[in-house]
């Protein structure tokens, strides 16, 4: 199957994460409560008025992507819209849009793991990415840029014979810069047109999965 996406089997591949800040907040719990103190009477006082400070978060650790420097940093990962897991026109489009969240994720960790959670084993444009991913983000190489959008998702939620629905979308990516361990440019992407994906996505399990990717001609 051959493709102009992120996604053909004819060249790289270039998508990469959501931008967005990581909050890791983290809250401690100090202090505590004053035992009743004796009286020289033998009654009892009220608590003192505790006076340890509150507890603070710690320091969020933000997202940085990738530069010349080296390659991104706390990346988040993308979230299943509740909407996604429902058998509906509407859950099917967020699935699909946050498909591509988990394909740009790769791009940017090297971590395919939620990516093929969610994706079929058959898929050969998918396996294509995954072992672009997966070379790009060994022996200290790294990728900037390649972070993808989705700006129109649709699809008329007919199933097939074949329990097969077809949902079109259209992606926008940024050009991919390839870096080899010792900060070298290997290969730099230009900017593409916009370009019309297929994805073939069934609902089992009480849940969505992409068997397949294609691309829209003309």
């Amino acid at each position: 199957m051959t493709s102009r996406t992120s996604i053909s089997t004819s060249r790289r591949i270039r998508a990469a994460a959501l931008v967005a800040a990581l909050l890791l907040s983290v809250t401690a719990c100090n202090g505590g409560r004053a035992e009743p103190n004796a009286s020289p009477s033998g009654g009892t006082q009220s608590p003192p008025v505790s006076t340890t400070p509150s507890a603070t978060p710690s320091p969020t650790a933000s997202y940085k992507p990738a530069d010349a420097s080296g390659r991104a940093q706390n990346v988040p990962v993308p979230v299943l819209p509740e909407a996604a897991k429902l058998e509906t026109k509407e859950g099917l489009e967020a699935f699909a849009r946050y498909w591509f969240q988990l394909l740009s994720y790769g791009y940017e960790t090297g971590d395919t793991v939620p990516l093929d959670s969610v994706t079929s084993s058959t898929c050969a444009p998918c396996i294509t990415a995954k072992k672009d991913i997966t070379a790009w983000h060994q022996e200290g190489r790294w990728l900037i840029g390649g972070q993808i959008t989705t700006p129109a998702v649709e699809t008329t939620f007919s199933i097939g014979a074949d329990g097969i629905y077809k949902v079109a979308v259209q992606a926008h990516q940024v050009p991919l810069i390839y870096l080899r361990a010792d900060g070298s440019v290997a290969q730099t992407g230009k900017q593409e047109d916009d370009t019309g994906n297929l994805l073939l996505i069934a609902y089992r399990n009480h849940a969505w999965h992409v068997d397949d990717v294609g691309n829209i001609v003309g």
